[in-house]
């Protein structure tokens, strides 16, 4: 496993959060399959990420700006030693 900085608080199920305008992001599935949502200012998606097992997670980069939205899930701002 990659080692990761935890850089802000945890946010329970965001839903168009910007996660304290992180540039990367941690996210865990907490309750069935999921599907991260990350969005523009413009409310455009940007994309669309499949955690498909309680569980499961995965580090997005986005611009500060971006949203996450993630309805039975955790995400938190996280940075890489090198940040």
């Amino acid at each position: 496993m990659a080692t990761i900085i935890a850089k802000g608080a945890l946010v329970s199920n965001p839903n168009a959060n910007t996660i304290g305008s992180a540039h990367f992001v941690y996210c865990v599935a907490t309750s069935t399959a999921q599907t991260v949502v990350v969005k523009d200012t413009d409310s455009n998606t940007l994309g669309e990420i499949y955690l498909a097992l309680v569980g499961d997670s995965i580090i997005i980069e986005k611009a500060p700006s971006d949203t996450i939205t993630l309805s039975a899930g955790k995400a938190s701002a996280v940075g890489s030693p090198r940040s």
